[in-house]
């Protein structure tokens, strides 16, 4: 929601897409949300934005040699999953918050794709991906289609931070506060 509310001709985009398939349905379903190919792409754009976890651990299993450096069997290494998913190297504008680089992309977030790996990847790859993906795309579709969404009298979206809370999982540092009113 953060970055839909942050960016108003994304939330347009998801909006009008939502609406113009569902807009008389009361609760879209998991079949509802396969048809919302906008609304999939802004998904993986907030994982890739804002990852959910931005370091992830991971211990050698034997000695290799990184950038020049020996590092033993049995050493804990941090993969920043932030810096890639913001490497201009990999993307086009990493600090936009711009999903339509997702649209006829086949980069996806389930671990193959090393340049978007907000869950992690290979053996080791989040257990709870699936459920959390499809969590994630039913509640903000219903959210969305649901209701209009305006910013607190006094507020204006530059208002909107972004930063998150130190830790191994990213929580927002300010809460998200926004007027919802029923569209249905």
């Amino acid at each position: 929601m953060t970055g839909l509310m942050k960016n108003p001709r994304v939330m347009k985009k998801a909006k009008e897409e939502i609406r113009n398939l569902y807009s008389k349905k009361e609760f879209l379903n998991e079949d509802d949300i396969e048809k919302l190919v906008y609304l999939k792409a802004v998904i993986k754009e907030s994982l890739r934005f804002f990852a959910p976890v931005p370091l992830l651990p991971r211990e050698t299993n034997k000695s290799i040699i990184i950038e020049g450096y020996k590092i033993p069997p049995k050493t804990l290494v941090y993969v920043n999953i932030w810096a890639i998913q913001r490497d201009p190297e990999i993307w086009n504008d990493p600090k936009e918050f711009y999903p339509e680089r997702f649209l006829n992309n086949d980069i996806d977030f389930k671990g193959q794709d090393f340049e978007l790996i907000p869950f992690g990847a290979g053996r080791r790859i989040c257990p709870g991906i699936s459920l959390g993906i499809a969590t994630v795309k039913l509640i903000v579709a219903n959210l969305v289609n649901s209701f209009d969404w305006e910013m607190p009298k006094g507020m204006k979206r530059e208002d909107i931070d972004i930063e998150g809370l130190p830790g191994l999982a990213q929580h927002k540092k300010n809460h998200l506060c926004l007027v919802a009113k029923n569209h249905i």
